[in-house]
């Protein structure tokens, strides 16, 4: 066990329970609660969507990927993620805001009926909870290189911080914390690469990636059949994320969203730049290091070969990276399942939304538990995680927006085909069942097959019944 490490983890989960807590209030409503009361600036939905957007794939799959294949990382996660954000900012920010819906169910009810209601609010409450299971995954990756401390203790601890002040303070607490975990990982990233650029330089890193036999490590579209597929994974599936949606929510104006999207945009594009250029230039660093069994490589630059003060300082950038996006991730999801599933199970709950709200993020934050508890795999799970929005609500998702009239046929049979082979891929990938469907991502433009067809074949029905 390294002390230090141990301190840092401590004092910084300390810290982010006070920020918590401090900022917390007093609440009545689920706009309160949910959405901050719809008052955010647009500089606070910048930090907020920007650290929450920039989680463990972003730093440590990205860097590992960048070290192993080259370039072409980039696609596996920057490139969804600047996309995303600029389509939302361009396309549907303004209708976003202006909507009478506190989640996409409500929507989804006023579009397809209740019954289409249900059967999303299922995948979505799956989705945020296998999303923020990918982050409790990777903190105890993470830190197994540091903690001398069970996987299963490590994530209940930082659960249990999280849990507290993302269920007294709601949205708010989530927010000004991200103003923390934002500020380290701006300072961490930039420093991990500087770090690497004085140490390294791209006329090594080619030769090094030469002298290993990499084929196309320069080269953006190198293996670009399978990252492309992850890239449209995730694209598909931020852009109808309730996060995304729960921002744009929480701006005060539609151009207050705006701007909050555009700076994250043009940061997270800056960000992942450096987070490529890091892995890249390791390569020279580390030749003998082979990726099979390895801790991430950002867990050894902290852990040794950056020494002690900039170890220090990206060990903290990367727990600020996780936790924020964990936060979110919980946060949003407790919004859906008291909106979507309890609200529904039982109305008299509307009457209390903060307590029930809290039920939820208690609830959300174990469910998280237990699924991090089974996968390991960052990219696996938070690949699975997007494959159910992806298949399962982007078409129907995307469609709605633009409907006038209700469509419950179409969206029926979009969200039962696709949402069901994404059910049949999630039990797959489990181990659960054995039917020789494809690994994500290539499982993905069948998933998208099943929903499109079966919004297809939906709306020709509802126009028979009512053009």
């Amino acid at each position: 066990m390294h002390s230090g490490f141990v301190l840092l983890f401590a004092g910084y989960l300390a810290l982010l329970l006070g920020v918590g807590l401090v900022f917390a209030r007093r609440m009545r409503s689920a706009e309160e609660y949910f959405l901050a009361g719809r008052r955010l600036p647009g500089g606070l939905v910048y930090v907020s969507l920007t650290a929450g957007w920039f989680g463990a794939t972003s730093i440590l799959v990205t860097v590992d990927e960048a070290f192993a294949g080259g370039l072409g990382a980039i696609w596996i996660v920057g490139a969804p993620a600047v996309a995303t954000v600029i389509i939302l900012a361009v396309l549907f920010a303004g209708r976003l805001h202006s909507l009478p819906v506190l989640t996409w169910s409500d929507l989804v009810e006023l579009r397809y009926g209740r019954t289409v209601r249900h059967l999303a609010s299922g995948l979505l409450v799956w989705y945020m909870a296998l999303l923020a299971a990918s982050q409790m995954s990777a903190l105890g990756l993470f830190l197994g290189r540091f903690l001398d401390i069970s996987y299963g203790v490590t994530l209940a601890a930082a659960a249990a911080v999280v849990l507290i002040y993302t269920s007294l303070g709601g949205l708010r607490s989530v927010v000004w914390t991200d103003f923390l975990h934002f500020a380290l990982l701006i300072g961490g990233v930039g420093a991990m690469y500087f770090w690497a650029f004085g140490r390294a330089s791209w006329a090594g890193a080619a030769a090094a990636a030469a002298s290993a036999g990499k084929a196309g490590y320069f080269d953006l579209f190198h293996d670009f059949g399978k990252n492309g597929l992850m890239a449209l994974s995730f694209t598909l599936a931020w852009t109808i994320s309730p996060i995304a949606l729960q921002r744009i929510r929480a701006a005060r104006s539609p151009a207050a969203a705006r701007r909050g999207l555009a700076a994250t945009a043009a940061t997270l594009l800056g960000l992942y730049v450096l987070v490529v250029g890091i892995g890249v230039l390791c390569l020279p660093l580390l030749p003998g290091r082979t990726a099979s069994g390895a801790a991430p490589l950002v867990a050894e630059i902290a852990g040794g070969i950056a020494g002690p003060a900039l170890g220090g300082l990206v060990f903290v950038a990367v727990l600020a990276a996780i936790l924020s996006t964990m936060d979110t991730a919980i946060n949003a999801g407790a919004l859906v399942l008291s909106r979507d599933v309890i609200e529904q199970i039982h109305p008299g709950s509307g009457k209390r939304p903060v307590f029930w709200g809290r039920i939820a993020t208690v609830a959300i934050t174990a469910a998280a538990l237990l699924v991090a508890l089974k996968f390991r795999d960052i990219l696996k799970t938070i690949g699975l995680s997007s494959e159910i929005l992806t298949e399962g609500f982007f078409i129907p998702g995307a469609a709605m927006m633009f409907l006038k009239n209700r469509r419950p046929a179409a969206g029926l049979l979009a969200v039962a085909g696709g949402g069901g082979f994404a059910i049949l891929s999630f039990l797959e990938a489990s181990g659960l069942v054995s039917w020789g469907l494809p690994a994500w991502p290539y499982s993905v433009p069948i998933g998208l097959a099943f929903g499109a067809a079966g919004f297809l074949l939906g709306l020709a029905i509802d126009r028979k019944r009512r053009p």
